[in-house]
């Protein structure tokens, strides 16, 4: 409490000409360093690749506080928990002149990320003539984004697309081969066993999706996981 109410606390949005003094400079190296190194981390731990800019925003010459011992300056990450995108750096000094600031800052990261090649309609299935790699800023990006070809190829766009459009998980779901009503072929298997029933699809279903299917020789509804187009498979 005693060094809180010892401590200046600011946010720092000011928009008058920089100038550089050692303070400034300080203030400038200690979140620039403390960026670079929190988005390279980040970076690492997701897997890929990017370039990165720091943009902070003006600090004013005006500001009147002393210089920090370099050891006994810290930065912390005050918002958002990763560090793309609107950022807010905390820089706190604990010499014995105590003082706490937030610096507000913008950091672009450039991916890789998969676009569309061209136009394409609604209900699309996605193959690789479809898809295309471009160098985005992801920390613009919303929506989940996907970075490999494979992520998308065979999934069902669900609405129609313009070229050089992101492909994120927001417009596509899985490719649908079973239809409810449909004729399928039942295949059960024990290991050393297999026996093969005629069947009907009592809901859609995608390839690895569960779905409901009649055997239509019993009459007797069971759950089924579908294996292709008109092929599905239960185990005995």
């Amino acid at each position: 409490m005693r060094f809180l109410t010892r401590c200046a606390a600011l946010t720092i949005f000011f928009s008058s000409p920089l100038f550089a003094t050692p303070l400034i400079d300080q203030l400038i190296d200690a979140t620039n360093q403390f960026l670079e190194q929190e988005v390279q981390e980040h970076i690492a731990r997701t897997g890929q690749p990017g370039r990165y800019e720091i943009k902070l925003n003006r600090l004013d010459a005006r500001l009147r506080l002393p210089l920090c011992p370099e050891e006994q300056l810290s930065a912390e990450l005050e918002s958002p928990n990763i560090p793309v995108g609107r950022v807010t750096v905390r820089l706190t000094c604990n010499s014995d002149s105590p003082w706490r600031l937030f610096v507000p800052g913008q950091v672009s990261l450039y991916q890789q990320v998969l676009v569309s090649a061209h136009p394409l309609s609604r209900d699309t299935v996605l193959s690789a003539s479809d898809l295309t790699l471009q160098e985005r800023d992801t920390s613009l990006l919303r929506d989940k984004y996907l970075v490999e070809p494979e992520q998308a190829i065979g999934m069902r766009l669900t609405r129609p697309v313009a070229p050089d459009t992101i492909v994120t998980f927001a417009i596509i779901a899985q490719n649908e081969v079973i239809r409810r009503g449909d004729k399928v072929v039942i295949s059960a298997s024990n290991g050393s066993v297999s026996v093969k029933m005629p069947g009907e699809a009592m809901e859609d279903g995608a390839v690895g999706a569960q779905i409901r299917v009649r055997n239509t020789r019993s009459n007797r509804e069971i759950k089924a996981r579908v294996s292709a187009a008109g092929q599905v498979r239960v185990d005995m």
